[in-house]
């Protein structure tokens, strides 16, 4: 694959795709005779997992720190499910503060539907 299928299937853009390989978030990309970036389906799913983590909000250190765990072999899958556990605990905190957010924006929204006689 070529990397504009790769950032569209991933999620991630053409530059964001070459940041992480350059800084070493994800394994050097095997080139083609024509010099070009040849990507294969462990590539995007590696490169789909990072996406993920980032737009959950996983900060570029700790992602690092998850890359260099996945270098390290199967050894460290322990050490790699404890990160994504923390993760993952992490995601749920933020999202019953945003569910509540939510809930007080919507009864706000019903309080001024009232006020200004429009019905729901």
């Amino acid at each position: 694959m070529r990397i504009a299928e790769v950032a569209e299937r991933s999620g991630l853009t053409v530059s964001a795709i070459r940041y992480y390989e350059k800084s070493g978030l994800c394994p050097p990309i095997s080139r083609g005779p024509d010099g070009k970036r040849q990507f294969n389906a462990t590539d995007l799913d590696w490169l789909t997992l990072l996406s993920s983590l980032r737009e959950t909000g996983m900060t570029l250190s700790d992602m690092r720190a998850f890359a260099t765990l996945y270098r390290g072999g199967d050894e460290t899958i322990p050490e790699r499910k404890s990160a994504l556990l923390k993760h993952r605990d992490s995601l749920a905190i933020r999202q019953a503060q945003l569910d509540r957010r939510h809930d007080i924006l919507n009864r706000k929204l019903k309080k001024y539907q009232e006020i200004i006689g429009e019905s729901p």
